[in-house]
């Protein structure tokens, strides 16, 4: 099985940063991408920001200038987040997307909380 595991959420002041990690372990024959989506309470879950296995990203147009999405050589994926606002709190998901033995898989790591305030 693959599991996915979000860290690195924390309280912080508006205009600070933090970096959220994410490890994905198991059996895996290849990451398609992974990214980070993040919810509310009574809202939907949105997408942050995305990376593919050949490294083109993709963000939400309001992180887009103060987050940044990276991964390393080994199945660990980043959220660097820079210049936060107070609208920016949510829980943060890692969310893998790729091919296991058993197929297709989309897996979603616990959720880290992210609390931007003064």
């Amino acid at each position: 099985q693959v599991q996915v595991v979000d860290t690195g959420g924390d309280l912080v002041q508006p205009g600070g940063s933090l970096r959220l990690s994410c490890v994905v372990s198991g059996r895996i024959f290849r990451v398609n991408v992974m990214g980070w989506y993040r919810q509310v309470p009574d809202k939907e879950r949105e997408l942050v920001a995305t990376i593919t296995n050949g490294g083109k990203t993709t963000y939400q147009n309001s992180v887009k200038g103060r987050f940044t999405i990276s991964s390393n050589a080994k199945n660990t994926v980043y959220l660097q987040m820079n210049s936060l606002k107070p609208e920016d709190t949510a829980v943060y998901y890692c969310n893998f997307k790729g091919e296991t033995p058993y197929g297709f898989l989309d897996s979603w790591g616990q959720g880290t909380q992210v609390t931007v305030s003064s």
